[in-house]
């Protein structure tokens, strides 16, 4: 077998087998090699950006990682802004990018590049094959790089004659480090914390928001009275009747100070101090007050539901000392769209057991309290603050839960930068809902723009901000890219839309004209 065979076949070896491609002339030889060898899964995509979102959603939901195929360096620039997203939200990730032989380099052809220095950034693991009968082991080490813990984006740099030599076989893949499960010492600060009496948040992220991390959560909150709160962002968060339900930390710096000022200690569950997400002037960068102490009690990649059942012992916390939760009345509304009849509409819709991908940035933060009574669903987040990350990411989580409706919300601007997602959505039939809130404009940046005190916007600045002129037609470009649109202008014809595509499967896309 040749180098591009010995790799499909240890990353299919290693349960690596869905791939998200893009690939180019000294990538075919792996085309070749994942079409005659059984077991992978490929899914194209026509942009590079929609390629490692999907790596990056199919993560979150499948708990392993895929591999991508990339063309070079440019190919990897292009899906760099994606990769920032899953690094931040410790999504483990397999790329394969191609590169020129080995002794083609040296005549700088035009797509030649520095393709190290350009994955350094996004990936914790970086390597280029030196030659055919190394690359199913360096294989075999970018799949235990990309499935540790936390998960890490692993980069292996594939030269085009290491592809078409002859190789020696495959690899096995490393077993899995072993990684100290929580600090006993940390579990014993915060259990001495949270008996002092003094006010105490709880603040967690990644697998504490689990639904199980969630229900011990609640009985420590129950027993000792602390407050329990999400990170501003997180990659994923079991919500819905049944499960508690927690508020996360405003991302307007006015709206979280006055929530985090009276604390007295901050425990961090696999998260960091809170912190803004920008400077702006006059305004702190950290939220937290001035004289609380922080506690680390779990990092990122620890196990932190098990470290709650420690402090839950330690507490003597119980199921019984679970306080009740008044979740707010799900009644379809009627009449016009606002922010809170879109916000009920879309609690009234969702389906059980559903995936709901969030970048809807400001039509959507007033969504949690009414989605907190919808039926038991998993939500995801933008990590990474890189927009155009939710069509690609409910690409990926389709493909790894294809028995899952997924629904993806997300703002006109946002979703013109990976719009090409909807074709793969399309060719794939995967079962998504792409909810486009069309208010016509970057509205969050107008916020911005007044909060970092930039003066009022003229002409030019707002000719920057506004998506008019002309305005774009998502059910036509949804038409395009072979998905069914809808466009609604009232909370009437909105639940129809929703109604109906629950009902069906496969992709669907509704314009909500704001």
């Amino acid at each position: 077998m040749n180098g591009a065979e010995s790799l499909v076949r240890t990353l299919v070896a290693g349960d690596v087998d869905v791939c998200f491609t893009n690939p180019g002339t000294s990538e075919m030889h792996f085309v070749a090699a994942l079409d005659r060898i059984e077991g992978m899964r490929c899914v194209l995509g026509l942009f590079e950006g929609v390629v490692t979102g999907s790596a990056d959603g199919y993560y979150r939901m499948a708990g392993k990682p895929a591999s991508t195929l990339l063309h070079l360096g440019p190919g990897l620039a292009n899906g760099l802004a994606n990769l920032h997203n899953a690094k931040k939200a410790h999504s483990g990730i397999v790329n394969i990018v191609g590169q020129h032989a080995t002794y083609h380099i040296e005549y700088n052809a035009p797509l030649t590049s520095d393709i190290e220095g350009i994955a350094r950034p996004m990936s914790a693991w970086v390597r280029t094959s030196p030659d055919a009968k190394s690359v199913a082991r360096d294989g075999a080490a970018a799949i235990a790089a990309a499935r540790s813990s936390p998960g890490q984006i692993a980069t292996l740099i594939l030269p085009a004659d290491t592809a078409w030599n002859e190789a020696d076989g495959i690899a096995q893949v490393p077993a899995d480090s072993q990684r100290v499960s929580y600090s006993t010492q940390a579990v014993e600060e915060a259990a001495r914390v949270l008996k002092s009496g003094e006010q105490t948040l709880l603040l967690i992220t990644g697998k504490a928001l689990t639904e199980e991390g969630l229900k011990l959560a609640s009985q420590i909150a129950g027993k000792t009275g602390c407050k329990v709160m999400g990170q501003t962002y997180n990659p994923r968060m079991a919500r819905g009747r049944g499960r508690f339900s927690i508020d996360r930390i405003p991302y307007v710096i006015e709206q979280a100070l006055p929530i985090l000022k009276d604390f007295k200690h901050i425990i961090l569950i696999e998260t960091a101090d809170p912190v803004a997400f920008f400077a702006y002037p006059n305004k702190p960068s950290l939220l937290k007050p001035p004289g609380c102490e922080v506690h680390r009690m779990v990092e990122a990649g620890e196990n932190s539901v098990a470290a709650l059942h420690a402090l839950a012992d330690a507490l003597g916390a119980k199921v019984a000392d679970i306080k009740p939760q008044q979740l707010a009345d799900l009644n379809k509304p009627t009449g016009a769209l606002t922010h809170a009849t879109i916000a009920q509409a879309i609690a009234c819709a969702i389906p059980e057991n559903a995936i709901v991908v969030d970048e809807s940035i400001t039509t959507g933060r007033g969504f949690f309290p009414p989605t907190a009574a919808a039926a038991p669903h998993d939500w995801l987040q933008n990590m990474g603050g890189s927009i155009g990350f939710s069509t690609p990411v409910a690409t990926g989580a389709a493909v790894a839960c294809p028995d899952r409706k997924v629904i993806c919300m997300v703002g006109d601007g946002s979703a013109m930068y990976t719009l090409q997602s909807l074709w793969t959505q399309a060719r794939e039939k995967l079962d998504v809902t792409t909810i486009v809130f069309a208010n016509r404009t970057y509205q969050i940046l107008k916020g911005e723009f007044t909060g970092v005190e930039a003066g009022e916007p003229g002409r030019k600045a707002l000719d920057m901000l506004n998506l008019d002129n002309p305005n774009l037609d998502w059910v036509a470009l949804a038409k395009g890219m072979g998905v069914e649109g809808v466009s609604v202008k009232t909370a009437d014809d909105f639940n129809k839309a929703l109604a109906d595509s629950v009902k069906h499967k496969g992709p669907r896309l509704i314009e909500v004209v704001m």
